[in-house]
C-alpha cells in the first residue's frame, strides 16, 4: 500500500466510528496513531496547526475522489469552512482495539486541545525539553484559559492506553 493510497485516511474515519469533523482533527488523529505505532507510516512535518502530513491530505482527498470516504463541507458560525468525514460501513473487526480506541478518543476530544496535544507530542519527539512551554510560546490563543490543562488530560488519557510505542514521558 503506498502512502497516498485512499484507503489510509478511510482507515482511520472508519476506526475512529465512522466519523472525523475537521481536516485538523483527521490530521492529528493521524499523527497520534503514527507516534503510537499503530499507523501506517505516514510522515509528518510541523506547520502552523501542528504536525502535518501532505500524504494524508492527498490519501483524503483521493479517498474522496473514489468515493471510499465522504467529505461534506459546512460552514462554521465564524465564516471559516471544515470538512466532516466520514465512511459507509462498519468498523473494520482486524483493527487493533488500542488502535481504535486511540481514534476513538482523538475525534472526541475538545480540537484545540487535541491540537495542542499533538504539538507538545510532536515537539517533545523533535528534542524539545519543555514541550507544554513552547507550545504555549507557539499557540499563545489557543493555550489560554484552560485548553492547555485540557490538552494535558488527553495526553494523560491517551496513555492510559496500551500503546506499542508509549509517548514521552515529558509529556
Amino acid at each position: 500500500m503506498s502512502l497516498t493510497d485512499p484507503e489510509l485516511a478511510t482507515a482511520i474515519v472508519r476506526d475512529a466510528g465512522g466519523e472525523i469533523v475537521g481536516r485538523t482533527r483527521l490530521q492529528k488523529t493521524a499523527y497520534l496513531l503514527e507516534v503510537t505505532g499503530l499507523g501506517s507510516g505516514v510522515y509528518f512535518a510541523y506547520k502552523h496547526y501542528g504536525p502535518y502530513s501532505e500524504d494524508l491530505a492527498l490519501s483524503a482527498a483521493r479517498g474522496v475522489a473514489l468515493g471510499n470516504l465522504k467529505e461534506d463541507t459546512k460552514t462554521a458560525d465564524w465564516g471559516g469552512i471544515y470538512s466532516i468525514y466520514s465512511v459507509d460501513g462498519h468498523m473494520d473487526n482486524n483493527a487493533l482495539p488500542e488502535r481504535r480506541k486511540l481514534a476513538m478518543l482523538a475525534t472526541k476530544a475538545n480540537p484545540v486541545a487535541l491540537e495542542l496535544a499533538a504539538t507538545a507530542i510532536f515537539l517533545s519527539r523533535e528534542g524539545q525539553k519543555e514541550p507544554w512551554i513552547e507550545t504555549k510560546r507557539r499557540k499563545p490563543e489557543k493555550a489560554a484559559g484552560r485548553r492547555l490543562d485540557q490538552a494535558k488530560r488527553l495526553v494523560s488519557e491517551l496513555k492510559q492506553i496500551d500503546l506499542p510505542k508509549p509517548l514521552p514521558d515529558n509529556v
